[in-house]
């Protein structure tokens, strides 16, 4: 793994927080390693994971690439399964999970729990994404679906494509949308200079589209349901940041607005307020239209809490 990044940030920061928060997938103990052993540079130094950034600083990482894995660790972690049958689980994903082992992670993943947890998941996805038919970042919480076999994955995957699956977020953003409802389309694509982010601008980017509709508002910030009508990386977060109203707590796409408010608003929550909270298919099996929904976790009702209160 090799990335450079160009640090942001308003005020002092230490070194191996400010990278934890960038690089959402890879654990803060991983970071604090690398620093260790030095494959973490800072304006071409070796810096402790202690560092303290100022802003405008050159970090480079450039880590030994993991060995593949030839298998996924059981684990017995939590999961809130919301149904099951033979062919699919439906479950309500928690926040800080990371959905599949990846760069840097090989443990405390959702698909190290689900290998524990079910005895057959589909091999579709490979490896070290048994079952995995979408995912959600690993700030988000709520409905994903996972299939048991690979004929359920494959239906499943071509409903996704031709866009059959109706997927509802809710959020709280930064800031009142206006108008309240609205759609926004774009091309998603990697950013040409912060490679482990999306910009909603991409030259040669996949198209996105999403449908927002404004259903609270507070004295600083409002709640929507977005539908996604497309699904591409990041989509929710970097289509709501290019309209101006990133998500609540999102440091990676808040930018100076997300540090400016988190000097003022004791609240600040440590995830992006973004949480899947519908998901509609066909049944892969038998056809059926099903529709799931997930109650509001307990981070974002109390971050809604404190944003009713703030600057009353």
């Amino acid at each position: 793994m090799k990335t450079t990044i160009i640090a942001e940030c308003e005020y002092p920061e230490r070194l191996d927080s400010y990278l934890a928060r960038e690089l959402e997938d890879i654990s803060r103990s991983k970071i604090k390693a690398w620093c260790k052993s030095g494959e973490v540079l800072v304006n071409g130094e070796i810096r402790k994971s202690s560092f303290h950034l100022q802003g405008g600083e050159e970090i480079v990482i450039d880590a030994k690439e993991e060995p593949e894995l030839d298998h996924i660790l059981p684990e017995d972690l939590p999961l809130d399964i919301v149904y099951e049958d033979q062919a699919i689980v439906i479950l309500n994903k928690a926040a800080g999970m990371v959905v599949h082992p990846g760069a840097g992670v090989s443990t405390g993943t959702l698909v190290n729990a689900l290998v524990f947890h079910f005895g057959s998941l589909s091999t579709t996805g490979g490896l070290i994404r048994p079952g995995i038919v979408h995912r959600l970042d690993k700030g988000t919480t709520g409905i994903m679906v996972v299939a048991k076999t690979d004929l359920a994955h494959q239906r499943l995957s071509e409903q996704w494509q031709e866009g059959k699956v109706t997927k509802v977020y809710q959020t709280l953003v930064w800031g009142i949308p206006d108008p309240p409802d609205g759609e926004i389309e774009s091309n998603i694509g990697r950013h040409p200079r912060f490679r482990h982010r999306m910009t909603a601008d991409a030259v040669g980017g996949k198209w996105a589209k999403s449908r927002y509709k404004t259903i609270g508002t507070f004295p600083e910030a409002a709640r929507l349901n977005v539908q996604i009508l497309t699904g591409r990386t990041h989509q929710v977060r970097v289509h709501l940041a290019h309209l101006g109203h990133p998500v609540v707590g999102d440091a990676m796409y808040g930018g100076n607005r997300h540090q400016n408010l988190a000097k003022s608003f004791d609240a600040m929550p440590e995830v992006p307020m973004l949480h899947a909270a519908l998901l509609r298919f066909d049944h892969p099996i038998s056809g059926e239209e099903m529709t799931f929904k997930a109650p509001l976790p307990e981070t974002f009702q109390k971050c809604e809490y404190a944003l009713n209160l703030w600057k009353k």
